[in-house]
């Protein structure tokens, strides 16, 4: 373990944090760490001090905060500082400025310009927002071209009731009372509108606001703009995309439920005047859910994910989902729904997901080939592609382990899979005998979530039916049944295997919470899609073959079940002896007949193709699958929320004594009402949350108050830093 240096430093610094501290003598400023120096440079040089103090903040010396109170700058030139250094090094400071073309006050500008004066602004404000001079802005009011900043006392704050009054009185509809920016956008002349937020009372679900800096944080917004492309007009991609994760985090299970939702107040969760209708925003995602950019952003998402927690992509479960389908748009495939124990019209999205059950990414199959197929053609060659830090080729280490279910025993898969060096994690689908009580010892094991348990464990070396040589691990419970787990993996603990294992469950309660309360079965759109000629599927005439083969072989089990238990057990008499010889032999004759059918029909099957595709199908046999790109983004937006919903729940967990308890004070936190406050001035928003129903709830959403606050989020597309409180706090 390195041994700590005690941070001596000379008289007369001013401390930055315990680790750093600055002079300033004959004109410059000196950097110490210690008695170390590190940088100077003249004090007027305010551009190499914006250099310095990003260097800092973006290799963790200092935190932004303590560089705004060391040096008294305001933090919003500390963060652009930091952003600047992050994207384009120590470069970006020396570069020439790019000068303004000469029409400054363009259409779009205007309507942006006006809608921060009507919020309140000043002219000095929106002025060096936008880098227009307060001039032109001044000349542009004079003119009439805009109409002067808004004064907005703080006792004229509409309320609730105030605002509903005002929306429907709104001249182009319930709540669009931005009329300058919506005639813009429909004339071509706006992007977007830029969000302009009013003080707000009691705003409806205004708690979900707390979820914003880790959707953020998630990235819901990075890759964003690089995968979809949405046309100018009124909303913002930014706007729709927190529209869908608020949706989602306060368990609006479709686009519909807007419809009863007042669309002023949900404007202000996103500083716009209203949200888009309902039939709006189906258009707006159906814009964004074409040419395939809906996989290219989740496939982004996933790298990213990945490349944040290597760890978690170490160990990768895969399982499918069977979505029920029971609407009268297309004759789906059946499919066996374990939930319920039928054969419904179904589609199955397989899913990849970390051990603590958050997941990467998901592949739909319309016509289902099979967990290892997917895994083949699918997801393995994304994966590759994706995973970090893998080891090099020449490496004998598998690169990242698979765990799946019984459905994916496979010895010759598992063979396939060693040569790419990929590991996998699976039952014993046709274990031998119990082992003796003697191999089994207790050893620790860390579960997904930390906590480590104890399991009474075992260990072999198995060979499987093609001479491949795995390891079998076996858990035995306080009844003495064993579970039996085989495994590629050789170099790993014992206790690590069994814990990879037996976490899966983390897989199958995302599956069930991301139903119940992110309505992960329903459908995105009612729309269907034709299906490639080319595409191979089981040939309906073997299935049920198939199926008549399986039924015939379980009828003679039965049969042969019950000649072996017919025994004679009365007295030798020559009448019951016959009546038992007569029966013996009727129940044989019977056998024998049913083996010819038997073989019969395993002939005829044999001869079937297995697989045929889908041209050849008949006509009363032929579907359409569901359309997915829609399915596909609304998906990837509620992995976005789960993930934030996941990270806040992470901080709960630390503070509340029910751990499991702390989705449940999200969902409440979510539909709280709360105020919102903006100040132009401080470059502050405050959202302003009412009290929780008890006490021990105010204090756990404190204490996320503070965690939350510590990220300095500033929302999107403004210059307005987030404040999180809690009552008058």
């Amino acid at each position: 373990m390195p041994q700590m240096q005690m941070p001596f430093f000379p008289q007369g610094v001013t401390h930055i944090n315990p680790m750093l501290a600055f002079s300033k003598e004959g004109g410059k400023i000196a950097y110490v760490t210690g008695n170390l120096q590190i940088y100077s440079h003249e004090e007027d040089d305010s551009v190499a001090f914006k250099m310095i103090t990003a260097q800092f903040c973006a290799n963790g010396m200092a935190k932004q905060a303590e560089v705004v109170r060391a040096f008294g700058v305001p933090s919003l030139a500390v963060k652009r500082a930091v952003k600047l250094f992050r994207q384009e090094g120590t470069r970006g400071f020396y570069k020439p400025r790019k000068r303004r073309a000469a029409a400054v006050l363009t259409a779009q500008v205007c309507a942006q310009v006006q809608a921060l004066l009507d919020a309140g602004s000043t002219i000095s404000e929106v002025a060096e927002q936008n880098n227009i001079k307060r001039d032109t802005l001044s000349k542009a009011v004079r003119a009439g071209r805009l109409r002067p900043p808004r004064v907005i006392e703080a006792d004229r704050v509409l309320s609730k009731s105030g605002r509903s009054e005002q929306d429907s009185a709104a001249p182009m509809g319930m709540g669009a009372s931005n009329v300058q920016a919506r005639v813009a956008a429909s004339l071509g002349q706006l992007v977007a509108v830029a969000p302009s937020f009013e003080p707000a009372l009691d705003v409806p679900c205004g708690g979900v606001l707390f979820a914003l800096p880790a959707l953020l944080a998630v990235g819901l917004l990075d890759k964003a703009e690089a995968c979809l492309k949405l046309p100018d007009g009124y909303y913002g991609l930014d706007s729709l995309l927190l529209l869908c994760a608020f949706m989602a985090l306060v368990r609006l299970e479709s686009l519909e439920c807007l419809r009863y939702r007042a669309p002023g107040e949900w404007g202000k969760l996103l500083g716009l005047d209203r949200i888009p209708e309902v039939r709006t925003l189906r258009d707006k995602l159906h814009q964004l859910s074409a040419d395939e950019q809906p996989e290219k952003w989740m496939k982004a998402l996933s790298e990213r994910w990945m490349h944040q927690g290597p760890e978690q992509a170490s160990v990768l479960y895969i399982d499918g989902h069977v979505r029920v389908y029971h609407g009268q748009q297309t004759k789906l495939p059946k499919h066996h729904v374990t939930r319920q124990k039928l054969c419904l019209r179904a589609t199955t999205d397989y899913w990849v997901n970390a051990m603590d059950g958050q997941p990467f990414f998901m592949v739909n199959q319309a016509v289902d080939p099979g967990m290892l197929t997917v895994i083949e053609r699918d997801i393995l060659p994304q994966l590759e592609q994706q995973i970090p830090n893998l080891p090099e080729a020449r490496s004998t280490a598998h690169r990242f382990t698979l765990v799946f279910d019984r459905e994916g025993y496979s010895p010759d898969f598992f063979l396939r899979m060693k040569k790419r060096r990929v590991a996998c994690l699976t039952y014993h689908k046709f274990p031998a005998e119990a082992w003796a009580d003697e191999e089994f010892h207790a050893c620790p094991v860390q579960l997904h979530r930390g906590e480590i348990v104890s399991m009474d464990l075992a260990e072999r070396g198995t060979r499987l039916s093609n001479n491949l040589w795995v390891r079998e691990v076996r858990k035995r419970t306080a009844r003495g049944h064993q579970t039996a787990v085989i495994s590629t993996d050789f170099g790993s603990e014992l206790g690590p295997l069994a814990g990879s294992m037996f976490s899966r469950w983390s897989q199958e309660n995302y599956f069930r919470y991301a139903r119940e309360h992110f309505a992960l079965d329903r459908l995105a759109e009612y729309a269907t899609d034709t299906i490639p000629d080319t595409l191979k599927l089981v040939n309906p005439l073997w299935r049920e073959l198939d199926g008549q083969v399986r039924k015939a072989t379980a009828t003679l089990s039965r049969l042969m079940a019950k000649f072996g238990a017919t025994q004679m057990t009365e007295d030798i008499e020559v009448e019951k002896m016959e009546r038992w010889l007569e029966q013996k032999a009727q129940l044989k004759e019977e056998i024998e007949h049913l083996q010819e059918a038997v073989n019969a029909l395993k002939a005829k099957r044999k001869d079937t193709p297995h697989h045929v595709s889908f041209k050849e199908l008949p006509e009363d046999q032929k579907f359409r699958q569901l359309r997915q790109h829609g399915k596909q983004l609304v998906d990837t937006i509620k992995m976005i929320a789960y993930r934030a919903e996941t990270a806040m729940a992470n901080i709960l967990r630390q503070v509340i004594k029910r751990p499991d308890e702390a989705r449940t004070l999200l969902c409440a936190l979510y539909s709280t009402e709360a105020d919102i406050i903006p100040d132009f001035k401080a470059q502050t928003l405050t959202v302003r949350l009412h009290h929780m129903a008890q006490n021990v709830s105010d204090v756990a959403i404190q204490k996320l108050c503070n965690e939350l606050n510590e990220t300095e989020t500033v929302f999107p597309r403004t210059n307005l830093r987030l404040i999180l409180k809690l009552g008058s706090n």
